[in-house]
């Protein structure tokens, strides 16, 4: 699927928004942020750089993403529910800030824990990240 280079930065920066909703950062969170951010499109020094100022960083805006599209909200959803079941349980923080970016979108709250129990199902093993079928589309 294409994306715009707007819905890729949201999508970037909602997943550092969310990986820094718990006050910690774990060695998995980073290298998955790390790894949709190259997908998407990013230099990896810039992710490197990004992940590692994410708890720090007060200019980045504690805003829900917004996307131009239902289903780039879907894949970001699955990934941040994927990146938030890296440890050893979703955080409250985390889990209300993705249902409130479902909801934005159009979303509902079934739709939202069945995509909590797959990603639930492959804690610590995740066959991949939705960002990996995505591609930036050139203008």
């Amino acid at each position: 699927m294409k994306i715009s280079a707007l819905d890729a930065s949201n999508y970037f920066r909602g997943l550092l928004i969310l990986i820094g909703r718990d006050g910690k950062l774990t060695d998995r969170e980073a290298a998955l942020v790390r790894h949709a951010g190259k997908a998407l499109g990013f230099e990896q020094q810039f992710c490197d750089r990004a992940i590692q100022e994410v708890l720090e960083n007060e200019h980045i805006a504690d805003t829900l993403p917004s996307f131009s599209s239902v289903a780039i909200a879907e894949k970001f959803i699955a990934d941040g529910l994927t990146i938030a079941f890296e440890g050893t349980e979703i955080h409250i923080p985390e889990e209300e800030w993705l249902l409130s970016t479902a909801e934005l979108h159009g979303l509902d709250a079934t739709w939202f824990e069945r995509e909590k129990i797959k990603a639930r199902a492959h804690r610590g093993n995740p066959e991949h990240l939705e960002a990996e079928n995505l591609s930036l589309e050139h203008v």
